[in-house]
């Protein structure tokens, strides 16, 4: 063979491997457009690939759907028109090798003749799904929680890059919203309220360690941070609407994640070949108990997780769609103290703690369109949140003594449904009925110092209470540039009788060259915890299930707020969003203690049982000015900065104002990030967030009441006016996304807190040392991920 021959073969290898790796990978976008605001399909729409290049498109058939082939991988833009309606721009959505993307597109009505119509696009990202949401509200991506710096996935972790939300625990995903409990927040998942969907939450609270949300079912969601729409109630703070995709209902498609947070199984696709049903799960077992049981040292104690998510869509011909949904996470952490006294540091260090965490939630979904303009949503729901822990302090013989013991049980059954009427282009109307039966079983075993004796605080067991809700909102648009909203919000907790009628009402004035101003109000309430409901004042010195307790708290009524929001929003460039909002907020019926010369207020606590009596006369007031600049995702560069200055304060019993717990004063969040594109088909993203925040505040330690009592006591008329260091971080987030012909491999490193700075939690006496003790937030905590989607 001659040596021609071989130079000439060599080189059409080389030209064909490397002819191979500049080849672009495809994949299909398919979906449906719709109208917004009752779900009806829309054919005949047009779809524009606007970043191909020559452009081309498609129409959607008679049924709404739409299917475009051979679309590179990679970001693309897309706009969907049709005539009578404004036309939509879906900017830098992601095209993966590994799985088809399936969009569901809802387009808005014009109002007015056609000649009226602005024809071109803008492209509104942030815009919230919830057309009747005008006010602090946004709406937020999966890819966003998957690509921000530090938010792992994580929703409530992603929501501290905007303004006005702040972190208050590195080791916890809980938010503080313009200066309020983070407990005032309500987290809703297909238009109906779940229970706290995180691992390790504690009595009563919103928030936990790590979110059992699971990204491979989220699709575009909202986040609300006041004066909400009439359709949502029992909240004082935010909300987080939460929507879930469907799964591909053409093709299997599977996902595989293994890293610091777990092993994360996903699986989606028909049941059979014609029919428009799909099924969505996924599973996750926690990386951490795999550790612990393979003996590697992973902290003290064993932490251990695990949930599973789900979305069935089963669709009829004739009675419309039904939705099988739903979560459950199972959790446990369990310490035992050395049996060596001269290991102990503090105080801590010589408890044994039990602790388990389980929630879950299962729900049926039926959504109607009886005519082309009016939809029906029903949804039945049953959910259970259990938290149970137990304390024993080691004896000086090692020998474990009961400390303290919680158990904690919410179960409810829910059914809502909600009826949309759009009259016309101008007018949209929406109603609905929510009716909630709660379940709970409640106890609490506790050591009192004082006393020097464990007590009973709590011992309530099988018993049920309900509540109503009701809601009625209008959607006016008189003309383009104007839209109003109004509504009324009916609820009422069938335990003691307490009910609240609630107005809501909003403009949006659009004008100039991409500037609007809004206005919105809204009176609102929220139910106080079981927990605090029940808890009662000490009784005996030994558990005993047969011993009643009086309910000191029963009676409470309803924490409530009326919400004022005054927000101007000016579009800088096709890609460039400046906003600023201001609020103010006066909160009244906070629960506070009944001793006149108390400054206790409950808005100031996260979780726990309140044995004390309370009533529902304290006040409080938050007010603030938030300021957004946002670059939306262009040629692979995006920046979001947010700052906000607040003042939240509070009156108690003892009629003194003071700053609340959460007032931290300002709050300044930058994120940035670029993504890197390689041979046309891998991707660099480079990705950090600044956060610098003013210090929570503290009460004074009592020291020698404290050693004394051997636990902390705090100076009660000094409440809250010790602020604590103000905070800063810095996280970043690297990824490498690689797509081949049929799979997409994403390797990611998080990086939290890579200073690895000591930001002050909080200070507390310890009776080992008989002095204070200042703890830590959580150092820096490198998130190692892999991910393939094929």
């Amino acid at each position: 063979m001659s040596s021609s021959f071989l130079s000439a073969l060599l080189v059409s290898l080389l030209l064909s491997v490397s002819a191979w790796g500049q080849a672009g990978f495809t994949q299909t976008i398919r979906g449906s457009v719709v109208d917004q605001a009752v779900q009806t399909p829309i054919p005949g729409a047009t779809l524009v690939l606007l970043s191909a290049n020559p452009v081309r498109g498609t129409m959607t058939e008679a049924d709404g759907s739409f299917r475009l082939t051979n679309v590179p991988v990679g970001r693309q833009t897309l706009k969907i028109s049709f005539v009578g309606y404004k036309e939509a721009l879906l900017a830098n959505v992601v095209v993966d090798a590994g799985k088809e993307l399936v969009l569901t597109i809802a387009l808005e009505e014009t109002v007015g003749q056609l000649a009226e119509v602005v024809v071109r696009p803008t492209l509104e990202k942030d815009k919230p799904i919830n057309e009747l949401s005008t006010v602090s509200a946004r709406t937020f991506s999966v890819e966003e929680t998957q690509r921000f710096a530090a938010a792992v996935n994580d929703p409530a972790r992603m929501a501290t890059a905007y303004a006005g939300v702040v972190g208050a625990n590195d080791g916890n995903n809980m938010i503080v919203i313009r200066g309020n409990t983070p407990n005032g927040l309500l987290w809703r998942m297909e238009g109906v309220e779940i229970p706290n969907p995180n691992h390790f939450g504690g009595v009563g609270m919103a928030s936990g360690g790590i979110s059992i949300l699971s990204a491979q079912l989220l699709a575009n969601s909202d986040f609300l941070t006041g004066a909400f729409a009439a359709e949502y109630g029992n909240a004082l703070s935010g909300v987080f609407d939460l929507r879930l995709r469907r799964g591909n209902n053409q093709k299997a498609e599977r996902t595989l994640q293994a890293g610091v947070l777990g092993l994360d199984v996903s699986a989606e696709g028909p049941f059979k070949k014609g029919y428009k049903g799909s099924y969505l799960f996924n599973y996750r077992y926690s990386t951490l108990s795999l550790l612990s049981k393979a003996g590697l040292d992973v902290g003290p104690g064993q932490t251990n997780f695990q949930d599973l998510s789900f979305n069935v869509y089963l669709p009829t011909n004739r009675l419309g769609t039904f939705t099988l949904f739903g979560f459950g996470g199972l959790s446990t952490q369990n310490v035992d103290a050395k049996r060596d006294s001269t290991t102990w540091t503090g105080e801590f260090d010589r408890y044994d703690q039990r602790y388990t965490a389980n929630t879950g939630a299962a729900g049926l979904t039926h959504a109607l369109n009886i005519g082309p303009r009016t939809y029906l949503k029903t949804v039945a729901l049953l959910s259970g949140y259990e938290n149970r822990s137990r304390t024993d302090w080691l004896l000086p013989t090692y020998a474990p003594a009961l400390r303290a013991e919680e158990g904690y049980v919410i179960r409810k059954g829910i059914l809502s449904t909600t009826l949309t009427h759009k009259l016309n282009a101008q007018h949209t109307f929406r109603a609905g009925l929510i009716g909630t039966q709660i379940g709970y079983e409640l106890a609490r075993n506790a050591w009192d110092a004082e006393q020097r004796r464990l007590v009973r605080t709590v011992n309530v067991a099988n018993q049920r209470t309900s509540t109503l809700q009701a809601f009625a909102q209008w959607n006016y648009r008189p003309t383009e540039a104007l839209t109003l909203n109004a509504g009324l919000h009916y609820l009422r907790l069938a335990l003691n009788g307490t009910a609240a009628l609630e107005p809501r009402a909003s403009v949006r004035w659009a004008f100039g060259a991409g500037q609007a101003l809004s206005f919105g109000y809204g009176l609102h309430s929220q139910t106080q915890n079981p927990a605090t409901l029940f808890a009662s004042r000490p009784v005996g010195d030994v558990p005993r299930a047969d011993v009643p307790t009086p309910r000191t708290n029963q009676s409470l009524g309803f924490t409530r707020a009326h919400h004022f929001v005054l927000a101007y929003d000016r579009r800088l460039t096709d890609y460039l969003r400046l906003k600023v909002e201001s609020y103010y907020q006066s909160l009244f019926n906070i629960p506070i203690a009944a001793d006149t010369t108390s400054s206790f207020a409950l808005i100031n606590d996260t979780d726990g049982f309140y044995s004390f009596p309370l009533v529902s006369t304290g006040r409080g007031r938050n007010y603030g000015l938030e300021l957004t600049l946002e670059r939306f995702l262009h040629n692979g560069v995006y920046f979001l900065l947010s700052s906000s200055l607040y003042r939240s304060e509070y009156q108690g019993s003892d009629q003194i104002w003071r700053r609340s717990r959460f007032d931290g004063g300002h709050a300044t969040s930058f994120l940035a990030g670029k993504e890197f594109v390689l041979n046309g088909r891998n991707t660099l993203g480079i990705n950090i967030k600044l956060t610098y925040t003013g210090g929570f505040r503290q009460t004074p330690i009592d020291v020698p009441t404290s050693r004394q009592r051997g636990e902390t006591i705090r100076i009660d008329n000094l409440a809250y006016t010790n602020k604590l260091p103000d905070y800063f971080r810095t996280d970043i987030r690297f990824s490498w996304k690689k797509n081949r012909p049929r799979s997409t491999r994403t390797f990611s490193l998080d990086v939290q807190n890579i200073t690895n700075r000591q930001n002050v939690f909080g200070n507390w006496f310890d009776p080992q040392t008989g002095n204070t003790r200042t703890y830590y937030q959580t150092g820096l905590l490198p998130v190692l991920s892999y991910r393939v989607a094929f």
